[in-house]
This record gives structure tokens, C-alpha cells and sequence, in this order.
């Protein structure tokens, strides 16, 4: 995988060179929630886009060209950390157009079983409210409730890895999924045992995790929110619901010309 600057409006774009072929980073396409947000076309997928798309936007970078040569993102180590690692080095350029956001207007709500996700109003920035209960020793329930800027996106978000339990993995590779899956990449839980050697990396890595795939899939509306989340048992398909549910309501969101606090106010790109 290669990240490539790109211009003024470009957006977030998915190239795959195996096949010539390019897929915007958007919300309409996607088409797989399982484990991970895959996009789709008639023809090229990207999988697990959700990591480095939450990656850049949660430090501030707006218009780049992901080159990609299979249909499916680097694991890494299950975090963002790594993308957010590389992109500081690689650096970025402040372009000479202001910052487009997406300001919530109303609240927007969707519900899946004991699971909602929701979309409220607020004065600035994005602020975000997590909570999950599993019947899981290791995870119970956990809460994180933040204000996302690049800042507490690197020392908050970034480094919480996705997770697994230990029985789910061999169901999982039956039916083809997570074939690459380790304790490099993954948390795996057993009742009450972390199974990673190095344990975890904060006590509520889980929720953590959660809100870093929040913050990558709600990437995909295409520019930065201005509004607060609040999510409950939540995963990748609700929160692509609740993207398609707030963009079909042109009176829950506009369009305005006024960066988060904390964030740059112009457009950003990864430097060449």
C-alpha cells in the first residue's frame, strides 16, 4: 500500500493498481460490514478501509490517493497507530482551500436490536460518547466519551487494536474470514484471560477500539462532523446505517464553511 499526496476537493480516494481501478472513500459504497467496512463497486472492493481512514482523519488530513495492489488494507497491528506513525513522518501540506465540515442540524438516531447510534446537534467540534457490554469476562462493559482532535486522536485512539474472542476465531475461518489473524494483530480474549503476551494496552483498550472504527466509518461522509455521536453496542453495519440515514435527510446536515476546533481550518494533504 502506498499513500500518495493529492489535489485540492480530491477527497479520499482507494486505487487498486492490480486492476486500474478506483474506488472514493464513500458511505453509499459501502458493501461488506463484516469484521471490518469493505467498499464495492460493479467492479473492485477494498476491505478493512476503517483503520486508516480513521487514521486520517483524525489527523486532519482531507485529500489523499491510497494506492493498493489486492482488495483489501494491511492489518498492521490492529490499530491505527502504525498509519498515524508513517503519515507523521511522511508529513503534510496545508492546501489553499478552506475546510469543507458537515454540521448536524438535528438528531438522527438508528436502533439494531439492544444497539443504537446516534447523531446529535453541537456548538463545535466533534465529540463522541462509546459504550459496549459483551458477556465477556476480559471486555464487560466500558465507556469513553471524548472530543476528537489530532491530538487526542494519537495519545487516545490510535492505539487501541481490534479484538476478538478466542472461540469466535476458528467460525470465523471457516467461513473464510480472518485467515491472517494472530496475536500480532488482534486482541484475542478467553473468558477472563487476555491471550497477547504484552496484555493491553490501556484497561479500556476494547471501547477504544470501538470508537477509533466509529471514527473511520463516519469518515466515509465524505468531510469532518461537526456534531456529537453517542453509540451503544454499535458496530460497522449501524454506523454505516446511520450515515446513509443522516445523508438522506437533507434536513439533519449542511454544509458549512467552518473547520472544528482543534482542527486545521484549511484542507489538508499528505505531503509528497
Amino acid at each position: 500500500m502506498t499513500i500518495r499526496p493529492a489535489a485540492i476537493d480530491h477527497g479520499i480516494v482507494f486505487r487498486r493498481t492490480d486492476i486500474g481501478i478506483d474506488l472514493p472513500a464513500r458511505f453509499d459504497l459501502v458493501a461488506d460490514t463484516r469484521l471490518c467496512t469493505g467498499l464495492a463497486n460493479k467492479s473492485a472492493c477494498v476491505g478493512t478501509v476503517e483503520h486508516l481512514m480513521a487514521a486520517l482523519t483524525g489527523i486532519g488530513i482531507d485529500n489523499a490517493l491510497v494506492e493498493v495492489d489486492g482488495p483489501e488494507l494491511p492489518i498492521l497491528d490492529g490499530s491505527a497507530q502504525p498509519f498515524v506513525f508513517l503519515l507523521d513522518c511522511a508529513g503534510q501540506v496545508s492546501q489553499a482551500a478552506p475546510r469543507q465540515i458537515i454540521e448536524i442540524l438535528r438528531p438522527v438516531r438508528v436502533t439494531e436490536g439492544d444497539g443504537f447510534a446516534e447523531l446529535r446537534p453541537a456548538r463545535s467540534g466533534f465529540e463522541l460518547s462509546v459504550a459496549i457490554d459483551f458477556p465477556v469476562a476480559a471486555i464487560g462493559r466500558q465507556a469513553v466519551s471524548l472530543r476528537l482532535t489530532p491530538e487526542t486522536f494519537r495519545a487516545d485512539i490510535a492505539p487501541a487494536r481490534t479484538f476478538t474472542q478466542l472461540a469466535e476465531v476458528g467460525v470465523l475461518r471457516r467461513a473464510g474470514l480472518a485467515q491472517g489473524g494472530s496475536l500480532d494483530n488482534a486482541i484475542v480474549v478467553d473468558g477472563a484471560r487476555v491471550l497477547n503476551p504484552g496484555g493491553l494496552r490501556s484497561s479500556d483498550e476494547f471501547v477504544r477500539h470501538k470508537l477509533l472504527d466509529v471514527i473511520g466509518d463516519l469518515a466515509l461522509a465524505g468531510a469532518p462532523i461537526q456534531g456529537r455521536f453517542i453509540g451503544h453496542r454499535m458496530g460497522h453495519a449501524l454506523n454505516n446505517t446511520l450515515l446513509r440515514t443522516l445523508m438522506a435527510d437533507p434536513s439533519a446536515w449542511k454544509f458549512a464553511a467552518q473547520a472544528p476546533i482543534g482542527q486545521p481550518t484549511a484542507q489538508h494533504a499528505v505531503a509528497a
